[in-house]
């Protein structure tokens, strides 16, 4: 009877150990050949690395379009709402532009009874920097709309990378 006591904490114990060696040898073997394993849940982390080790030529121009309504603003006047307007749509391609270099986070909750959703949330949070877009041209479209169209071109991207491989 001890005995089985004794193999039960034995166990895990060589469970944990093997675990701990097949990483080991994995690092090793990764070290060694001087390559990477890609499974499922490391795609982002290839897709980055591809990014770091690209050329100026792979590198594109980003481009992002923003609008706002006019109408929809605050402000006294007329002017001072199609100011912020403007102000808006920037800020709009701001984001996009955030949302092509940093990616979204999306979070969403579900709630279902009796068979039947009864609550269905999406919730979009963008973070990060942007810095050196260019902003192109800002256009009224329409009567009470306005489009502000922001880029960052090659030569920003490739300082924004070099900053990037330093760290």
């Amino acid at each position: 009877m001890k005995f089985f006591k004794q193999i039960k904490i034995l166990i895990p114990f060589c469970i944990i150990s093997l675990t701990g060696c097949i990483q080991s040898f994995e690092d090793l073997r990764m070290s060694k050949n001087n390559s990477i394993n890609i499974d499922k849940n490391t795609n982002g982390i290839v897709a980055l690395k591809e990014v770091f080790d690209s050329s100026v030529e792979k590198i594109p121009t980003l481009t992002a379009v923003g609008y706002a309504v006019v109408s929809s603003q605050p402000g006294r006047t007329q002017a001072q709402k199609r100011l912020m307007a403007i102000r808006s749509s920037r800020m709009s391609a701001m984001r996009e532009l955030a949302e092509q270099i940093h990616g979204i986070q999306v979070d969403s909750n579900t709630t279902v009874i009796d068979l039947m959703v009864q609550n269905d949330t999406f919730r979009a949070v963008v973070k990060g920097v942007i810095r050196g877009a260019k902003t192109v041209r800002i256009n009224p479209t329409g009567n009470d709309t306005y489009e502000t169209v922001l880029e960052i071109d090659r030569d920003m991207m490739m300082a924004l990378l070099r900053n990037a491989r330093r760290t």
